[in-house]
């Protein structure tokens, strides 16, 4: 470990960005979390009220897919941009956008006030919400990680990881409050409250985040005149290779925190704090989890840790659905803490620091934003879609879901099998 690496990691500005980093995506992640519980608890009965129950909900996940296929125009635009100007000035404009299109959605008229014009401005928002944690995410996670000291890299990557599931319990505990009002009064004005209070999040995040200044390895290296161009001419097969890792978390994720509420409640039967209170308690646990398992990957490598995880993932996919059919409220809570805990976080925080060391400072922004984000399109957005499409066509059955969970997760296996190990590179020498 190098000194300048062990200065720069115990620094007062290290420490500040790690924090910003964290927080910064605990504030988008809780946005783009809450937005998902709406759509599967409430957005059928407010934006697509002319539907049946079943097409509502299908019709509210899609409008959720709609944020996913944003994110990789959000990441490419970020990625070039990041590469050639610099880290903080983009990561301040997807703050921005997030907080103000998650407040605009608190804010909107419904389709029995106007008509076809509510779903479709609740999408156009939706685009934005996912342009800006398309951004997101690389920048947040770049930052932590370029300041980390050689063999902690790991360990850092991680907390910026965090922020997903503390943006989880944040959203899901927002909404599991509202949702203890009458029914009345939840579906009038009370599932806005969880979306006005974005806008003092963003206000706090965007204070941490412009005190924060760039990683040495980033001002110290020339930057490159079209990033986003020479990252896919020159590194096609690292690109490959962060897509398909993805497989595993990128859409399971959502089979875990968001298809899973409306399984419960329309499938199984059970009162939507069933679900909220097992997802709540899921995502806590997990904020512990992660950094433990990237501070693993510091120790032993990405891949193997990484790999059990993906393998546990897909061996895990029926035991999970099988505690959940009990119906039985403590058990699904159960079945939600080991799903995050163990093979969730096991794959998704070591990708942090993986998806870093496989690119050159000048191109890092750019190409782990395109492979994160191009898997998050393919598989995120169209998941929980793709999982009660399967349920309806199953005639209710699980399995049918849990073979898209083990299949998602062996394809991430197998992708990362054949990727280098890269624990023990320097960010200067990585990919060169």
């Amino acid at each position: 470990m190098s000194v300048n690496a062990t200065t720069r990691a115990s620094s007062p500005s290290a420490s500040r960005t790690l924090v910003s980093s964290t927080i910064g995506s605990i504030i988008e992640w809780y946005d783009f979390t809450i937005y998902g519980t709406a759509a599967a608890l409430i957005f059928n009965r407010l934006f697509f009220t002319e539907l049946s129950p079943a097409a509502g909900t299908l019709a509210a996940f899609g409008t959720f897919a709609a944020g996913f296929i944003a994110r990789p125009l959000g990441g490419f635009v970020a990625g070039h941009y990041g590469d050639k100007l610099g880290r903080k000035a983009t990561l301040v404009m997807t703050l921005t956008l997030m907080g103000g299109a998650t407040s605009l959605i608190g804010l909107l008229p419904t389709y029995q006030q106007i008509g076809i014009a509510a779903p479709a401005l609740l999408v156009l928002l939706r685009l934005v919400q996912g342009f800006a944690v398309g951004g997101e995410w690389g920048g947040a996670v770049l930052m932590a990680v370029e300041h980390a000291p050689d063999g902690r890299r790991g360990a850092y990557g991680a907390w910026p990881q965090t922020g997903v599931s503390a943006g989880l319990l944040l959203g899901t505990g927002a909404f599991s409050i509202v949702s203890m009002l009458p029914e009345q009064q939840l579906t009038a004005w009370g599932w806005r409250i969880p979306f006005l209070l974005s806008v003092v999040l963003a206000l706090v995040g965007l204070y941490i985040r412009f005190r924060i200044s760039e990683p040495e390895s980033f001002t110290e290296s020339r930057p490159a005149k079209r990033p986003l161009v020479e990252v896919l001419r020159t590194h096609p097969r690292e690109i490959l290779i962060a897509v398909g890792v993805r497989f595993a978390e990128g859409g399971n994720y959502y089979v875990f925190t968001v298809f899973i509420l409306t399984y419960i409640t329309e499938h199984l039967g059970l009162p939507k704090q069933a679900g909220l209170t097992g997802v709540m308690l899921a995502a806590a646990i997990n904020i512990v989890a992660l950094p433990l398992w990237g501070a693993l990957s510091d120790r032993i490598g990405r891949k193997p840790v990484f790999i059990a995880g993906a393998v546990f993932m897909a061996l895990y996919a029926w035991p999970f659905f099988w505690l959940v059919d009990t119906r039985s409220p403590v058990l699904i809570a159960v079945a939600l803490v080991i799903a995050l805990a163990v093979p969730h976080a096991a794959v998704f925080a070591p990708i942090a620091a993986f998806y870093v060391e496989l690119f050159e400072p000048q191109l890092r922004y750019s190409g782990l934003s395109i492979g994160y984000q191009m898997g998050s399109v393919l598989l995120g957005g169209f998941t929980p879609l793709l999982a009660t499409s399967l349920i309806l066509w199953s005639g209710g059955q699980s399995w049918s879901v849990a073979v898209l969970v083990a299949a998602g997760a062996l394809i991430a296996a197998v992708a990362m099998r054949t990727a280098p190990e890269t624990h023990r590179k320097s960010l200067i020498e990585a990919a060169s």
